[in-house]
């Protein structure tokens, strides 16, 4: 028997680019990825971008896709990830492109997202059919604030592509360890009694996460102790913005169509411009007439990197206070589009999440591609400096293109015993809804009570057994389970139960059910908690006569019409 560690290959799903990267002894690499860029061309790339064109041919993903959407955008498929994560939708429908004319077949975000983990191992495959993808241990990174839903249907999506027993990981935590594999002397620039802040800006999302450095015994050892909120926010809203602004300056008015071709033209005008390397103080864009004056309705315009510095700064980026809460609420009804933030002021979200953890924080690591950008990291860092009374040291960090799937498979050698591991577990306490036992009472429905299935800090493949209480739980009939989160409450142990419903707690989606059995038929049961290796929670009721109803945060398919 072969017990040599095997391989290991970490992927970045990302709302904007994916990348792939992997370890074959200790050393960590980087994938070129072989896709079209032009019709008949295929050439290798260091990143995937998240595009998937729904050509009459066949699906194309990649770089093509992308330029093909400037010009048909009712076919491209774009932020599938950020769908994957919305809880008001079906994400399993085919729902995307939300803008697709009639007669073009839309897909699920599921599906979406199955075709770039395809493309990524059918790619391997293809240039090395001597050391297949299926012999590597796969990890796939998703946010920090995936909850778990958005976490199953990553793993369904990477099912459907093929791949095999595959490990989540969180994406700030990759980052911070592309940035331990990147700098061999760490230990000399972080110390016991740091606090690491990891800032995440992506193409969909913002993520914070705390990362504490202790002692433990003589050994220095590293806790991710605060994960924040799931916050839909970053790259997509800056080009959003970026188009509403140059729409407002063209002398007519764009249908649908055309001003989500201008989004996308805005995107890719916004890569350019913030490169580093990019001397350029304009982009050109040019917007396709419709209906029989294609040629003559064209539009072409320009979008400045002075207006992209302004939006940036004024708009995403103010000089908050740390007292500060995120402000604006969304409309009841609303346009039919992902649940995007309603502030778009990132340092806002920042100071409700240092204020609510109470953190001090010492040093700083940028993550995701918004902070490519010197502008968004010097604003950053001028911002969260005015609220400490110590200026934070930014850990430098290379190649934030490629940081997380990087981190991904230096993680990987992690855990075979080849570098130090962030203990993490669950970022946040769940709790299952609990109805109180009480007499009827007239327009007055029982309380609800809760009760800690998941403390926080639990570790994957952990479990607890609740048997110090019974619980009354019918089967046989479609229930729904109510499930409750908390990023704030850390020292609630698992059976703890709460007689009220406290502030600190938010509903997650419910889950409905129907556990098999008798109809009506009422059990004595005690309760099990499980983290599976990936992340994802299962919750056990177990009956004195040893039968078992397992409860999973899966997707409850919605009828038409719902």
């Amino acid at each position: 028997m072969n017990n040599e560690p095997r391989p290991i290959i970490g992927i970045d799903l990302g709302t904007t680019n994916c990348a792939l990267a992997y370890a074959q002894g200790e050393e960590v690499d980087l994938f070129q990825i072989p896709q079209f860029v032009h019709p008949g061309e295929v050439r290798d790339e260091p990143l995937l971008p998240s595009f998937l064109f729904l050509d009459e041919t066949g699906p194309i993903v990649g770089v093509l896709a992308q330029k093909k959407g400037l010009e048909n955008a009712g076919r491209l498929v774009s932020s599938a990830k950020s769908w994957l994560s919305h809880g008001g939708v079906d994400r399993t429908a085919p729902i995307l492109p939300p803008e697709a004319p009639d007669g073009v077949s839309r897909v699920s975000p599921v599906e979406a997202s199955k075709q770039y983990l395809a493309h990524l191992r059918d790619s391997w495959n293809n240039k090395h059919p001597d050391n297949p993808f299926e012999a590597h241990q796969v990890l796939v990174t998703v946010p920090a604030s995936f909850d778990a839903v958005a976490r199953d249907l990553t793993l369904k999506a990477a099912a459907d592509a093929g791949y095999r027993e595959i490990i989540l990981l969180e994406e700030p935590q990759a980052a911070f360890y592309n940035w331990i594999e990147r700098n061999s002397g760490w230990r000399e620039l972080v110390g016991p009694g740091d606090l690491i802040l990891v800032i995440d800006i992506g193409g969909g999302t913002t993520d914070f996460s705390l990362i504490a450095v202790k002692d433990q015994g003589g050994e220095i050892a590293l806790e991710r102790i605060a994960v924040g909120d799931h916050i839909l926010l970053g790259g997509d809203n800056i080009d959003a913005a970026l188009a509403h602004r140059v729409a407002q300056e063209l002398p007519k008015k764009l249908d649908m169509i055309q001003f989500h071709a201008l989004w996308q033209q805005c995107r890719a005008a916004k890569e350019s411009l913030l490169e580093e390397s990019s001397t350029e103080k304009e982009h050109p864009i040019t917007i396709l007439g419709r209906g029989t004056g294609v040629v003559g309705g064209t539009i072409k315009t320009k979008l400045k990197r002075k207006d992209i510095d302004a939006l940036l700064l004024d708009g995403f980026l103010p000089e908050v206070s740390i007292d500060e809460e995120p402000q604006g609420r969304h409309a009841a009804l609303m346009e039919f589009g992902l649940p995007f933030a309603a502030d778009p002021a990132i340092t806002r979200h920042l100071a409700h999440f240092l204020r609510h953890q109470q953190a001090t924080p010492t040093h700083v690591l940028f993550n995701g591609g918004v902070l490519r950008a010197k502008t968004v990291r010097e604003r950053m860092l001028q911002v969260v400096n005015s609220w400490l009374p110590k200026p934070v040291t930014s850990l430098n960090a290379d190649d934030l293109m490629h940081a997380v799937a990087r981190g991904a498979a230096y993680y990987g050698l992690a855990r075979q015993g080849k570098g130090i591991r962030v203990r993490g577990g669950v970022p946040r306490s769940y709790y299952i809804g609990i109805e109180t036992s009480m007499p009827a009472v007239p327009g007055m429905r029982p309380p609800l009570k809760a009760l800690t299935v998941v403390p926080f800090g639990m570790e994957e493949g952990t479990g607890h057994q609740i048997t110090n209480r019974l619980f009354a739980l019918r089967i046989g009939e479609r229930a729904q389970f109510r499930f409750f989160a908390s990023s704030e409450r850390k020292e609630d142990a698992a059976g703890l139960m709460l007689d009220a419903i406290p502030e600190e707690l938010e509903e997650t989606s419910p889950v409905e059910v129907m556990l098999p059995g008798n109809p009506g038929e009422t059990v004595a049961v005690s309760l099990e908690s499980l983290v599976t290796e990936t992340g994802v929670l299962e919750l056990w009721f177990v009956a004195r006569d040893g039968r078992r109803w397992k409860l999973e945060f899966n997707v409850r398919p919605k009828k038409k019409g719902a």
